[in-house]
């Protein structure tokens, strides 16, 4: 009984003096099995009409000047990638826009292009019902294109403007002209009023980005016209109860997700696949390069031998012409050739 306690006490005793240390955290071993049953997201293939897209936004600069010919036939969602990918190659002007225009376009990008104000009306007369548009740092839009604008396109919500020093002034130039006001009218009767405008300026405008807008423009619509919006942030339950539309982010270009799923070096210049000139000198040629002066000379003689034989084919031309013309109205030489005819016919006759 007494070697039981001792042995019970020395028990004790020892676990007193025994100290337990927490087991380090190791990091969680992944197993093989693991890494197969978990793979990792696979990102899709991209569809046949992408690489289609592709392949064109590729080689845009060699058919852009036929570029209404070869897309007279194509969707409108597909002629609006067209204009993605020519705005992100440089390539963007007025007749290629005017060409790819359709009326069912809703979101139109021109952010950087050379659209002018002649394209941006001839695009507001027929895409009639958009509700964004992007013409920020378009240095040769001026406010009589966006007055254009907002004359043809009453549905427009979101405008982007702004950027370079040309973008800047117009859009300051614009702020009254996006204030919706009434305009004064006299008429007898409201059933008069009927076929006349009474209200201009934007009337649906609710977003505008303007990112270096300045406090005097700022304090005018925030007081005139506090239903337009400057600079939306994105906010999860929206802004004062309306939900921000992705076009009205500026983190993000208005055409992003049109373009989605192409691949990037469609519009990537420096990697697009260009084919050389023809008078470009390869690496291994040692011969020096010929001056401006020299190439001019040697192009008009190349030009010159090449229209030779058509320039010998218009003077024998015009000298036949001319005989007959002298012929025709030249009596002398008239009897002269009844002189020869009758002397064939005596001599034959003999």
């Amino acid at each position: 009984m007494e070697k039981g306690k001792s042995a019970a006490n020395e028990i004790t005793s020892s676990l007193k003096d025994l100290h337990l240390k927490p087991r380090p955290k190791s990091t969680p071993v992944v197993s093989l099995f693991d890494s197969f049953a978990f793979p990792l997201k696979k990102t899709k293939p991209p569809t046949l009409v992408n690489l289609c897209l592709g392949i064109l936004g590729r080689y845009l600069e060699d058919i852009i000047a036929d570029i209404s010919e070869i897309a007279a036939g194509f969707p409108s969602d597909i002629k609006l990638v067209l204009v993605a990918i020519a705005r992100r190659r440089q390539l963007l002007n007025d007749d290629v826009l005017i060409s790819l225009a359709e009326v069912s376009w809703k979101i139109l990008d021109l952010s950087g292009s050379d659209v002018t104000d002649f394209g941006l009306k001839q695009v507001a007369e027929i895409c009639i019902d958009l509700r964004a548009i992007d013409i920020s740092n378009c240095g040769k839009i001026t406010v009589a294109g966006v007055s254009e604008l907002i004359h043809h396109c009453h549905s427009l919500e979101t405008l982007r403007c702004g950027g370079c020093p040309r973008s800047e002034i117009t859009a300051c130039q614009c702020v009254s002209i996006l204030k919706p006001k009434l305009n004064h009218v006299e008429e007898d009767s409201w059933e008069e009023l009927e076929n006349v405008d009474i209200g201009s300026g934007s009337q649906s405008l609710c977003w505008l980005v303007w990112p270096k807008i300045d406090d005097d423009s700022k304090e005018s619509l925030a007081v005139e016209c506090p239903r337009i919006v400057v600079n939306p942030q994105p906010l999860p339950l929206g802004f004062r109860g309306l939900q921000v539309p992705k076009e009205a982010l500026a983190n993000k270009a208005m055409d992003h997700f049109i373009i989605d799923g192409i691949d990037p070096k469609t519009w990537d210049v420096s990697g697009a696949t260009r084919r050389p000139p023809a008078s470009a000198p390869t690496a291994c040629d040692d011969t020096p390069e010929l001056s401006m002066a020299e190439r001019f000379k040697l192009a008009f003689l190349e030009r010159d031998a090449r229209l030779a034989p058509k320039r010998a084919k218009n003077a024998r031309q015009h000298r036949r012409r001319e005989e007959r013309e002298y012929l025709m109205n030249s009596s002398s030489a008239k009897s002269v050739i009844l002189a020869s005819q009758a002397s064939k016919f005596l001599h034959n006759k003999s």
